[in-house]
């Protein structure tokens, strides 16, 4: 085996090529920051003070992560010194101990893998010849002179660096993903929002007019067999947000019910609903945004399960699914529990339904609690992809975390499936139903009508 030959220090380094690097590095560091200033700006021209507060969030977990990586860069190699015993070392790998001898050339395996030794050699020599993977080390092992273990490699914190850039990069485009599809589900309610300044609407929906709340529109659609009984109401509010999940009659019917609690009489023709669900929606992106150490630490669970032998896929990428599933569910049932109640003062309405929406309508009396899980299942959605993105970067697209090719298409699908139900469903949901209780927007309302107005 030829010489290998000894990377490079500064010293020995032209200082034409460290020049170029650096300019190269500051070159884009500054194209970013420019960008990011002048989307704030524009966000200041239009208004949009969430948007920006929420642009500031971002930029601020960004820093985050940049804080992080300067640690690791700092850090790595005092923890790569850091020794261990070699029976604490092998517990909870992603790989079995005989894929690692496959792959890495590793000599304490169980017998029944010996027949592989010449394979394991081959590699090894292979491995050795790679300058990727001494890239980022520094000299050798100097735990092995000890019988040991290092706790974390040298070339172990550079992988781990990568995934923290690629996790960056991913929240950034969950988060520009996210409001998009929110902004697309709202662009459907304009032509109802329209609809309400015709004359037709105003004669359909008069005030003096009095019907059965059952025969009304909004009591057709919830006031049935089925909202009788926990269970069925349950299983249809399941079904429902994925077939139109926010209707008409659900939007007109939440609409009066703000206007009624908000708003002056003699207000629905001026008033732009859906101007201030969009403005709510923002809001509701700057806390999804933010930096939630709850969820973090949960995020860093996560990196628990890819030991080898638990099947992670099998299970993990279905908790976020379930729980975005369950809480589009408790929505769908708080709308059809707002038309039970105008049911239960009285058989006969005036008018359109009023509803009256509350905290007791939801998990705890705490309607951020909803918005809190929200942003859960976005986060660890975001880290999941990110995570599958890095190790099929750094190993290829079969490796230790993802063996098979049922594993790559279930974490992909769930993982699409859940950013639209998530994005396109349930917060655009979310922000109609929570904005119309008068505890959550009596501070927001005279500010929020002087800029429709304007």
């Amino acid at each position: 085996m030829a010489d290998q030959v000894k990377e490079k220090t500064l010293e020995e380094t032209s200082t034409w090529a460290v020049a170029v690097v650096c300019f190269v590095l500051l070159l884009i560091s500054i194209v970013i920051e420019k960008l990011i200033h002048k989307i704030g700006s524009w966000f200041k021209k239009k208004n949009k003070k969430a948007l920006y507060e929420a642009l500031e969030k971002v930029k601020a977990e960004l820093m985050l992560m940049g804080f992080i990586s300067l640690l690791l860069t700092i850090g790595q190699g005092y923890i790569s010194n850091i020794c261990i015993p070699k029976n604490i070392a092998a517990s909870m790998h992603p790989c079995s101990a005989s894929e690692e001898a496959r792959k890495y050339g590793k000599k304490d395996v169980p017998k029944e893998d010996e027949e592989e030794n010449l394979r394991r050699k081959l590699l090894q020599l292979v491995d050795s010849l790679i300058p990727r993977r001494s890239l980022a080390t520094k000299g050798y092992d100097k735990c092995a002179e000890k019988g040991k273990v290092a706790f974390v490699s040298a070339y172990g914190m550079h992988q781990l660096h990568i995934f923290i850039f690629v996790l960056a990069v991913c929240h950034v485009i969950y988060c520009i993903v996210t409001y998009a599809l929110g902004k697309t589900k709202m662009r459907r309610w304009k032509k109802w929002e329209e609809e309400t300044k015709t004359i037709e609407y105003q004669y359909s929906h008069d005030p003096e007019r009095f019907r059965f709340a059952r025969d009304t529109s909004f009591g057709r659609r919830h006031l049935s067999f089925w909202s009788k009984s926990t269970i069925t109401l349950w299983i249809v509010c399941f079904f429902r947000q994925f077939f139109r999940s926010v209707t008409k009659v659900d939007y007109l019917t939440l609409r009066h019910g703000f206007i009624m609690a908000h708003l002056a009489p003699g207000s629905d023709a001026r008033f732009d609903f859906r101007k201030y669900i969009q403005r709510s929606l923002e809001e509701d992106f700057k806390t999804i945004v933010e930096i939630n150490p709850v969820i973090w630490f949960i995020a860093v669970l996560f990196l628990l399960t890819n030991t080898n032998g638990l099947n992670s896929y099998l299970w993990l990428p279905f908790i976020p699914f379930i729980v975005i599933l369950i809480v589009g569910t408790k929505l769908q049932v708080i709308i059809t529990k707002l038309g039970l109640r105008i049911q239960e003062k009285g058989d006969v309405v005036k008018g359109t339904p009023l509803v009256q929406p509350g905290d007791h309508f939801f998990w705890f009396g705490r309607p951020r609690f909803i918005l809190f899980l929200i942003h859960l299942v976005l986060f660890t959605n975001a880290f999941q992809l990110a995570f599958f993105v890095w190790s099929t970067y750094e190993f290829g697209l079969k490796n230790c975390f993802h063996e098979s090719r049922v594993d790559v298409i279930i974490r992909i699908s769930i993982g699409l499936l859940v950013q639209i139900l998530c994005s396109y469903v349930t917060l655009p949901l979310y922000a109609l139903v929570t904005q119309v209780r008068s505890t959550h927007t009596q501070k927001h309302i005279k500010i929020e009508t002087f800029n429709f107005k304007n």
